[in-house]
């Protein structure tokens, strides 16, 4: 895996870490967050998308990141998209 690191939150301290990276093989946006409270969990799980199941795959995971971060993801959205990238 080629991960290009983009940036950390940088109000957290030691113990918190958000984060984004691209995935330079896979092409994918790679995003570390906080856990989202339960409530916050089952509201995520209850909506109804069509066509598909209500629920949060097993393999997928609901994240926050904070606001304060958008424009690293904007940077890995435009880093992903690089012709140098594919």
């Amino acid at each position: 895996m080629a991960l290009l690191f983009i940036g950390i939150d940088p109000n957290t301290g030691d113990d918190e870490s958000p984060t984004v990276w691209v995935d330079q093989e896979k092409h994918e946006l790679v995003l570390q967050g906080w856990k989202p409270s339960p409530e916050l969990q089952a509201e995520c799980a209850g909506f109804d998308v069509p066509g598909h199941a209500k629920g949060i795959p097993a393999r997928e995971a609901v994240i926050r990141i904070p606001a304060r971060m958008v424009h690293m993801i904007r940077e890995a959205c435009d880093a992903v998209e690089r012709p140098e990238v594919h």
